[in-house]
């Protein structure tokens, strides 16, 4: 997989993190994930096609996903409800919009993001390798799973 695939959605998330989360954010050391099953139980999934395909997967546990949900709403979530699922669900799709202005393949489509409750619910590519980059987020962990690759 091509660095300048990944780099476009690790801006995306750090700028986020800097100007409408107000959070620390510190990227740790990448890897190729072994099982392509995501760290933690609540999950955004950015789909890509076109001149590439595959995915990426920010994923979190409950207790940031509130956290993150809180400050992008200005008030306290103390659950994950509805509001706190489309909070999430909109961190994605500012992540996907900003990483497509960057993004070096102009002939990709970048999806509406979805969200995933459930570790063992979200599917990633089966013939592409995933390169995990874990973060030190706010009082949490999170994770940002690139399963991209150019199609022929």
């Amino acid at each position: 997989m091509e660095a300048a695939y990944i780099k476009p959605f690790v801006n995306a998330v750090e700028n986020l993190f800097k100007t409408m989360l107000n959070l620390p954010l510190s990227l740790e050391k990448p890897y190729i994930k072994k099982e392509p099953v995501p760290e933690y139980e609540i999950a955004g999934i950015i789909g890509m096609s076109g001149g590439v395909t595959g995915c990426v997967v920010i994923n979190m546990r409950e207790s940031l996903a509130m956290q993150l949900a809180s400050e992008l709403l200005d008030e306290e979530m103390t659950e994950l409800d509805e509001d706190c699922i489309d909070a999430i669900g909109e961190i994605a799709n500012m992540i996907a919009g900003n990483a497509k202005t960057d993004f070096p393949d102009e002939n990709c489509s970048i999806s509406v993001p979805s969200v995933v409750i459930g570790k063992h619910k979200t599917s990633y590519p089966h013939d592409i390798e995933v390169i995990s980059i874990p973060c030190k987020a706010g009082d949490g962990k999170l994770v940002i799973d690139v399963a991209i690759k150019k199609t022929t």
